[in-house]
């Protein structure tokens, strides 16, 4: 044994190692085995798996990067695996699914750039409708602040309508004050198909000092933080819950986890609400008329929804009836605004207002929102 081990340069202690695999396996007990320790040194700790397990059945549509930022929260003090490790873990447990790579779209920030602050702009939609097992539908109107991705109401409504998203928004108001911008789709309440696209919510948000936004139609990208919020208020959504009551319990419980509990990625892990405050801006119901330059000409708009111009009768629209607007030279045509929301221009014959084109440079000295 001596003489053979000096001869292939190994020690007698690994002559006899071989030896003894062959007499125990033949020829196959010499195959290469693998070197790794039976246990790894930096094996999850079983402690941290159970704790790990136990949070995700508590918690069933939180993902690895979720769990792992609630546990370092709750327990700092504990040197918590990798999300890789943690991911791993909840597949090999069947807690999660392995799933295919998904195309995304590009990501597109522009639109929410001037959101800097909590109330610079709030975000707001319907989300789509459930029938709770009693035969009720269940229409929440959900808003949510673009800054902190703070969720404000997520409220169940009879009708999609301005009657009933009006009070929505108030208790928000009176809440956490007034926002400067609301952005939204072109769908009821929040636009119209009249002039400027006006509607008896927007036109009440203009009066308050709020500007109303509309995204451009099938651009739901622009309005993105919010609808990825509705991706995520699925699980407060479905199954339906057996009355619209319980289903309105059920989004409160969403909203007050999705705040104050939920990591979010985009914060670091750290929930809406140690982000969010109310506005500087308190609501006291006060409603403000339009002050107009002196060199515009006001017209206030009749209970048949129009104004008076150049010797006739000119039709702005029924959502603006009572209201004041102004008409003011503008290169070769006259404008018409409320606000600062430019309506349309005045055609030749001064017998109705055409829509501006999309990009339209307003008239010099008028300042126009990105509506």
């Amino acid at each position: 044994m001596a003489w053979i081990c000096e001869r292939f340069g190994i020690s007698r202690k690994t002559g006899y190692k071989w030896l003894e695999r062959y007499q125990q396996s033949g020829a196959g007990g010499l195959q290469d085995r693998s070197s790794a320790p039976a246990r790894h040194g930096r094996a999850m700790a079983p402690e941290l798996r159970d704790r790990i397990i136990a949070l995700r059945q508590q918690k069933p549509h939180w993902g690895a990067k979720k769990l792992r930022a609630k546990l370092a929260d709750l327990y700092p003090d504990e040197a918590w695996p990798a999300t890789s490790s943690i991911g791993d873990l909840l597949l090999r447990a069947g807690l999660i699914q392995r799933r295919g790579e998904r195309r995304r779209t590009p990501p597109h920030d522009g639109p929410l750039a001037h959101a800097v602050a909590a109330n610079d702009v709030w975000c707001t939609d319907y989300k789509g409708w459930v029938r709770a097992k009693d035969g009720q539908r269940c229409d929440p109107l959900t808003v949510t602040d673009a800054y902190s991705r703070f969720l404000l109401a997520a409220d169940l409504v009879a009708r999609l309508d301005y009657a009933n998203a009006r009070p929505v928004f108030e208790r928000l108001f009176r809440e956490f004050g007034l926002p400067v911008a609301i952005r939204s789709d072109n769908g009821t309440p929040f636009a119209s198909t009249g002039v400027g696209g006006l509607s008896a919510l927007s036109i009440w948000w203009l009066k308050l000092g709020i500007r109303p936004e509309r995204i451009p139609p099938g651009k739901p990208q622009q309005n993105g933080r919010h609808e990825r919020m509705h991706r995520t208020m699925l699980e407060a959504m479905s199954p339906p819950a057996e009355t619209a009551a319980a289903q309105q319990a059920r989004l409160d419980g969403f909203r007050e986890e999705y705040n104050d509990e939920r990591p979010h990625e985009a914060l670091g892990q750290r929930p809406p609400g140690m982000f969010y405050q109310a506005s500087h801006r308190p609501y006291d119901g006060t409603e403000r008329e339009p002050a107009y330059a002196d060199h515009q000409a006001v017209r206030r708009v009749r209970s048949n929804g129009e104004i008076k111009w150049s010797g006739g009768l000119l039709f702005v629209g029924e959502a603006l009836i009572g209201e004041l607007v102004a008409v003011s030279e503008a290169e070769d045509a006259w404008a018409v605004h409320y606000f600062d929301v430019l309506l349309g221009y005045i055609d030749a014959k001064g017998r109705k207002i055409r829509r501006p084109e999309r990009g339209h440079a307003p008239a010099q000295g008028t300042e126009v929102s990105p509506m």
